[in-house]
């Protein structure tokens, strides 16, 4: 970060009249990455009075936006390309990233020790917990302990066990359920893509449209799990009965 410019620069941000220095304290960026989102075009060149160039509001507010998308995981390449070619748009893209990122379900996540897991499953192999960390089950957060994100998981795989099915049993059919859980994801996501954003994409993203497009993702999270729930409690029931009428059945005949 830059240093703070010997001037009283705490009233310059207000008058826009911010040297390159002074920008840098303000919004918190160095001078290096400010001239570099000048080269990118992704900052207006600054006023320029006796060769020196002075910076406005409008440049505070374009760093914070350009910072903002970053931390909501916009890449520099995409940022230079929505700024550039729909510079009204990207203060809306952040609002849709958040939309998108915001977390699904009210489920805070747990910090279990190793020596916890251990008890939990009764083991201690090293290469379960690494699986483990693979399906996303467990983050490793360092000194032996780690973090579930989804402890209703961790619950699940503790009543599986209890019921006498075995931990690499049970990870083995996570692993499946993440993979067709992952399918039925892309299917929605895909359905949204081509139905609701790309008409309104195709439309020029008129102004209008946004606050609609953010709420459809807000739907479209809790509509998918619903919608997939039912589905599978439908699956589910129809597959018990089959398994079973299987079993009674070559049970029926070996009489």
């Amino acid at each position: 970060m830059a240093k703070k410019p010997s001037t009283d620069a705490d009233s310059v941000a207000a008058e826009a009249d911010l040297t390159v220095e002074q920008l840098a304290y303000e919004t918190g960026m160095s001078v290096r990455n400010i001239r570099n989102h000048q080269s990118r075009g992704l900052l207006p060149p600054p006023e320029v009075r006796a060769r020196v160039g002075y910076y406005g509001p409008e440049h505070v507010a374009r760093l914070r936006l350009i910072q903002e998308m970053q931390s909501e995981g916009f890449k520099l390449s995409a940022i230079s390309r929505l700024i550039g070619e729909h510079g009204a748009d990207a203060d809306r893209f952040v609002g849709l990233r958040q939309a998108i990122t915001m977390p699904f379900a009210t489920e805070a996540p747990e910090v279990y020790s190793r020596e916890e897991l251990n008890e939990k499953f009764g083991t201690d192999e090293d290469k379960l917990l690494e699986k483990a960390q693979r399906l996303g089950l467990l983050h490793d957060l360092g000194d032996e302990r780690y973090e579930a994100p989804s402890p209703a998981l961790i619950r699940a795989a503790e009543e599986v066990l209890a019921m006498g099915i075995e931990l690499p049993a049970a990870l083995a059919a996570i692993e499946k359920l993440s993979r067709n859980a992952q399918s039925s994801a892309r299917t929605f996501v895909e359905l949204f893509v081509d139905k609701v954003w790309k008409p309104f994409d195709d439309a020029g993203r008129p102004e209008e449209g946004w606050e609609e497009i953010i709420e459809a993702i807000g739907r479209l999270r809790p509509l998918a799990f619903d919608a997939l729930n039912a589905t599978f409690r439908l699956t589910l029931t129809a597959e018990i009965e089959k398994a079973f009428g299987e079993v009674l059945e070559r049970r029926q005949r070996k009489k």
